[in-house]
């Protein structure tokens, strides 16, 4: 349990523990994309900590860019006015607070793109299955991005990231995993282009960099990161060769990047079956620099401690055990209880299930109180 709670640099901030807040999707935003401004506040506010990192759940970067209902943005002013608010209660209480930012590519629909366009992506290849967005219907073909129109993608990202800046966040995590639009790019199944973004391992990350070095210019290498997820599970997409792609990304990405983040390929939230086969182990001795990992650990406290000792540069990305536990950070300290929660409430309006969790009382506090 030590080395949970030593200090770790990421970027220009100073950590002093190494359990995170994962990106969390809770589509509690309006019909404009805008969060409902006290009670994304408070959320935030109570899941903050002296020192502790909170990554933003994943906000959109244009109008064009998402395909849920519910889910927040960035592109206008009301939206980066919300988001001011949830980054100054985070900052009151001493946290660091980073945006995620996305771009849902194919895995949306048309019913909640901007004129109903329909999604788009790097081939025009649908993904298998069903979408719970458009009322269970297959999911939509997407239009393939042409060349002119990736630049202008790679352009929303970069003013995304600098209204981030803008609102207060400490800096941006780019959303490069869980089967949306970058993601799509990397994935041999699901990009099949004849450019020069297909085809070798290489081209099919092209992409990533290019996105990157675009946010390291606007906003600085300090405030990036990078989300992946080698073995995504989410979206259908799926890649041939996941550890040669994936460790060319983290032999060719700029190495001061404020941190990479990925998903535990035992991920038992997105995935149906968790993958115990596979680990990222390898990914974790190609980069040096801060490594946060998330997936799979919300059931096992124990893992969260382990990982951290035998991990010496790891931060535990928490998910469905800190939207229960808003004192998370205290409770694995202490080794108190945890609340369980209620999956019925991820993505329900309101504040049930997102801000009526409670605080842990020890029982000693209790008796010195009644």
């Amino acid at each position: 349990m030590v080395a949970l709670y030593e200090p770790i640099q990421i970027g220009t901030n100073r950590l002093q523990h190494r359990v995170v807040l994962a990106p969390l999707t809770r589509l509690r935003a309006d019909e404009n994309n805008v969060m409902p401004p006290d009670l994304a506040t408070e959320y935030y506010s109570q899941r903050t900590t002296p020192g502790g990192l909170l990554i933003s759940e994943g906000i959109l970067i244009s109008e064009g860019a998402g395909g849920f209902p519910g889910t927040p943005a960035i592109y206008t002013e009301e939206q980066i006015s919300v988001w001011s608010k949830v980054t100054q209660a985070v900052h009151a209480k001493g946290g660091i607070i980073f945006a995620q930012i996305w771009h849902s590519g194919r895995a949306g629909t048309a019913l909640y793109t901007k004129n109903h366009t329909s999604p788009i992506a790097p081939s025009p290849i649908p993904a298998r299955g069903l979408n719970v967005f458009s009322n269970n219907q297959p999911f939509e073909t997407p239009r393939e991005l042409s060349i002119d129109e990736i630049q202008d993608v790679i352009q929303e990202f970069v003013t995304a990231a600098k209204n981030a800046i803008k609102a207060g966040f400490d800096g941006v995590e780019l959303h490069g995993a869980n089967g949306y639009l970058l993601d799509q790019f990397i994935n041999s199944q699901s990009n099949k282009r004849t450019d020069k973004y297909s085809g070798s391992i290489k081209n099919r990350t092209r992409l990533i960099f290019e996105v990157a070095d675009a946010l390291i210019d606007a906003i600085g290498v300090e405030r990036t990161a990078y989300r992946f997820s080698p073995w995504g599970g989410n979206a259908d997409v799926e890649d041939d060769t996941p550890y040669e792609t994936w460790s060319y990304i983290l032999e060719h990405l700029n190495p001061k990047l404020a941190y990479v983040h990925f998903v535990e390929p035992r991920d038992d939230y997105v995935r149906a079956t968790p993958d115990f086969e596979n680990s990222l182990d390898p990914f974790r001795k190609i980069w040096k620099g801060p490594f946060i990992s998330a997936g799979g650990y919300s059931t096992s406290p124990e893992l969260i401690s382990s990982v951290a000792e035998e991990k010496p540069r790891n931060l535990i990305a928490v998910g469905r055990a800190f939207i229960a536990n808003p004192d998370l950070v205290e409770r694995l300290k202490h080794q108190w209880p945890l609340n369980k929660y209620n999956r019925d409430t991820f993505y329900t309006p309101g504040a049930k299930g997102y801000t009526d969790y409670t605080f842990y009382e020890p029982k000693d506090q209790k008796l010195t109180t009644e």
